[in-house]
């Protein structure tokens, strides 16, 4: 056996075993959704010795008088304007860092950068004073309003990456057909950015739907609760946590992520890979 071969055995072989530790806790997940109590923390084993489908049945049913259908519709109504908002905004504000010249735009653009380091824990006090005195609290305007004003300086970088590494002889083209600036943004510079926008819209619905810090300070009414706070009221100290019922309902919320990530894999890919390399 050539040495070329030997070092591709080798790698496929640790690739195959670093996949599989990396995969084991979902796996436990799964298989313990369909376990009791007793054999969740009595049992090393990954399969369970017997099937139990109540964790799925009596966990959608909920603890209260909510079930978690309610608390994913909430999470959708939650996370699908914030996304929506965050791609427009995010777009509009890279199209105007990226391609046109004004006052002060550097400051401005060293300003908007810096505010990526600015944990969360520093603004969330201002943030929540803000919030209350427009009377948004108990409510998701605090998610989707600042999404529609292109708060979120990550997402513009990034698309500026991404439109600094399309070529200028595009909007002087169009410009020659007639074209203004819009519809160079929507005719032109969207179609070729569809991968930076996906990898945009995939970060952001994966961040919002697993978000659990803020969705607990903004808001307080369990009617309108998401699936992590709805979790974690699952998780009740004054009684016997059922924690078939727990994982049960873990493994629904992730369903979503896993899809979107896996149905949007070949933009996310190359949105990541040409924001890296132009620019």
């Amino acid at each position: 056996m050539s040495s070329e071969k030997v070092r591709n055995t080798v790698s496929f072989v640790f690739m195959c075993v670093f996949g599989l530790i990396m995969i084991y806790p979902l796996l436990w997940l799964f298989t313990a959704s369909f376990k009791t109590n007793e054999e969740i923390f009595g049992s090393l084993s990954l399969l369970p010795s017997h099937f139990n489908w109540d964790g799925y049945i009596n966990g959608w049913k909920g603890s209260g008088q909510y079930s978690f259908g309610l608390y994913f519709l909430n999470t959708f109504k939650l996370v699908i304007p914030t996304v929506f908002f965050t791609v427009v905004s995010s777009t509009i504000v890279a199209y105007g860092f990226a391609r046109f010249t004004f006052p002060f735009k550097n400051v401005l653009f060293s300003l908007m950068i810096s505010t990526l380091m600015l944990p969360n824990a520093v603004v969330i006090i201002p943030k929540y004073i803000m919030f209350k005195n427009f009377d948004w609290l108990n409510s998701y305007l605090p998610f989707i309003i600042p999404a529609a004003l292109a708060t979120h300086a990550f997402f513009i970088f990034m698309l500026v990456q991404f439109f600094r590494g399309l070529p200028r002889e595009l909007d002087e083209s169009a410009k020659m057909d007639g074209c203004n600036s819009f519809m160079i943004l929507v005719r032109i510079l969207l179609p070729l950015s569809k991968p930076a926008l996906i990898s945009a819209g995939i970060f952001q619905f994966i961040w919002t739907w697993n978000d659990f810090f803020n969705s607990l300070i903004y808001i307080t009414s369990v009617k309108k609760f998401t699936v992590a706070l709805g979790l974690r009221m699952a998780l009740d100290n004054s009684t016997s946590v059922a924690w078939n019922q727990v994982l049960a309902m873990s493994v629904i919320a992730i369903i979503p992520c896993i899809l979107v990530f896996f149905f949007c894999q070949k933009y996310f890919v190359e949105g990541i890979a040409t924001t890296g390399i132009k620019g």
